[in-house]
């Protein structure tokens, strides 16, 4: 397939837009498609994760606005205002100051606030093993705490099986 704009190079960069539920794509070269980004031929400028981030925080959630006023990371001296307009820390020390406004972010993007990755079907085999010890016990926890006590130590052997496949460095 050829750029559609000069129909001399192939085309590498391959650009699709769904506006009012109408999908319309466009095939062009390298060279033809950084032009584009360029000159910005009708295509929406370039979204990146800072203006992603900088746009939710500034959006409004749950009925009250991200406070752009606040606290200002000690070390570097990014405040909440400029975190809010560029969606980006100053250090690694800005994650505490701001983890009260980040924390319902990430939960609302991941689903969660902890990275729990993901385990390939046919490797990782150990961190599979870790993972099903964690689930393990977070279930072993719930059965006691709802008194299920023949569930929790069928729990309690099962998680007992796999830390010993996972000390053995096995699949289990």
């Amino acid at each position: 397939m050829f750029c559609e704009k000069c129909n001399q190079r192939p085309a590498t960069v391959h650009i699709a837009e769904i506006i009012n539920g109408q999908k319309q794509e466009t095939h062009l070269c390298e060279i033809c498609a950084k032009e584009i980004k360029i000159h910005g031929f009708g295509f929406f400028p370039q979204m990146n994760l800072n203006k992603f981030m900088a746009g939710l925080l500034n959006g409004d959630f749950n009925g009250s606005s991200y406070n752009t006023e606040g606290k200002v990371c000690e070390k570097c001296g990014v405040s909440e205002g400029q975190f809010a307009n560029k969606g980006l820390l100053g250090c690694g020390e800005c994650y505490p100051y701001f983890e009260e406004k980040m924390l319902p972010l990430l939960r609302r993007i991941h689903g969660n606030t902890r990275h729990v990755g993901k385990i390939p079907e046919r490797k990782g085999g150990r961190a599979r093993l870790v993972k099903e010890i964690e689930i393990a016990k977070r279930q072993l926890k719930e059965a006691v705490g709802h008194e299920e006590f023949e569930l929790a130590a069928k729990l309690r052997d099962n998680i007992r099986q796999l830390e010993k496949n996972l000390e053995e460095g096995g699949e289990g």
